[in-house]
C-alpha cells in the first residue's frame, strides 16, 4: 500500500520530475497491426533521450510492427503515439517532413541503392532535405565514414563491399543529419558473430559520440547484452517485460526466463507439437 503524505508539494515535485525527463517516444494504449488484424495491443511505453532501447522477442512477436508504427510508416489502429512531442500521423505534409528529418532509419537489409555509390547513398538525405552545398555534404560523408572505418570507399558500389560494411554504410546514411533518434531493424541480421559484434560496437560508439537515442529491433541476445540500456520484450501481442538486461535475465516470468536462458518451450521438450518430427517418425 502506498504511503500517504500531507505534504502538498509532493505531487508537484513528482510532476516536475516527470516533465524534466526528455521523452522522445511515447506510446499510450497503442494498437498496431495490418488491415483489421491487430498484432500488438495496449502498448504503453516511453523512450528517453540518449537511451538505446532494444525491442526483443521471438519471430512474429511484433517487433518490426511496433518499429514501423513508431517511425511513422504504419498508422496505429488505436491509441496514441508521440515522436519528439508530435503525433506523426496527424501532421500536415510540411510539418511531417520536418519531423522525419530528425529521424534516421536503418533498415533490416541495409536498403542501399545498388546502382548508387557509397557516397551517393549516404549523401541522399542531406541532398533531399537540406540546402547544404555539395562540398559540405562531401565532408560530412567523409567524416562519418572515417568514424566507422570506411573512409576511402566513397566511390564503391554496395555490391563491392562486404555485408558488414554495407550495414555500417546504412548506419552512416541514417545518421548523416545527426538525427535525434535512429531506428534500426535487425542491424546485425545475416552477419557472422564477429562481424555482428563489430556492427554492435559501431552503434554503441555513435550513440556515445552523438548522444543519439536508438531503438533497435533484434532477437539476438548477444547484441542486446552489448547494446541495450533497456529492453522491451514482446510476446503474446504485448509488452511482457520492460527493464535492463540483468533485470530480465533474473525475471521470474516464465516466458522471459526461458527466452533469456534459451530454454525450449515445454511442448518441444516433450516432443509434442512438432509436425515435421512427427511425420518423420511415422515414416520410420
Amino acid at each position: 500500500m502506498p504511503v500517504e503524505t500531507d505534504n502538498p508539494t509532493d505531487g508537484a515535485d513528482q510532476a516536475t520530475d516527470e516533465d524534466a525527463r526528455d521523452v522522445l517516444v511515447r506510446c499510450e494504449n497503442l494498437v498496431c497491426g495490418y488491415g483489421d488484424t491487430a498484432i500488438l495491443e495496449d502498448i504503453n511505453c516511453q523512450i528517453e533521450r540518449g537511451e538505446i532501447v532494444a525491442l526483443l522477442g521471438g519471430s512474429g512477436s511484433g517487433k518490426s510492427t511496433l518499429l514501423k508504427t513508431m517511425v511513422g510508416l504504419l498508422p496505429p489502429m488505436a491509441g496514441t503515439i508521440e515522436v519528439l512531442g508530435r503525433d506523426p500521423y496527424r501532421l500536415e505534409d510540411d510539418e511531417r517532413s520536418k519531423l522525419m528529418r530528425r529521424i534516421g532509419m536503418m533498415f533490416q537489409h541495409g536498403a542501399l541503392f545498388g546502382s548508387d555509390t557509397v557516397y551517393e547513398n549516404i549523401a541522399l538525405p542531406a541532398q533531399e532535405h537540406t540546402d547544404l552545398p555539395e562540398p559540405v555534404i562531401r565532408e560530412m560523408v567523409r567524416q562519418k565514414l572515417s568514424l566507422v572505418g570506411l573512409e576511402g570507399l566513397e566511390n564503391r558500389l554496395p555490391s563491392d563491399i562486404s555485408g558488414g560494411q554495407q550495414k555500417r554504410v546504412a548506419l552512416v546514411r541514417a545518421s548523416i543529419l545527426d538525427p535525434d533518434i535512429v531506428f534500426a531493424d535487425e542491424p546485425s541480421a545475416g552477419l557472422d558473430p564477429i562481424v555482428a559484434a563489430g556492427v554492435d560496437h559501431v552503434l554503441r560508439q555513435f550513440q556515445s559520440l552523438f548522444n543519439m537515442t536508438m531503438i533497435v529491433v533484434t532477437h539476438e541476445l548477444e547484441s542486446v547484452k552489448v547494446l541495450a540500456d533497456r529492453v522491451l520484450m514482446l510476446s503474446d501481442g504485448g509488452i511482457i517485460a520492460n527493464g535492463t538486461v540483468d533485470e530480465l535475465y533474473d525475471s521470474e516470468d516464465k516466458a522471459v526466463h526461458d527466452f533469456f536462458h534459451r530454454q525450449a518451450p515445454d511442448f518441444l521438450e516433450a516432443g509434442e507439437g512438432n509436425s515435421v518430427l512427427a511425420a518423420l517418425e511415422r515414416q520410420s
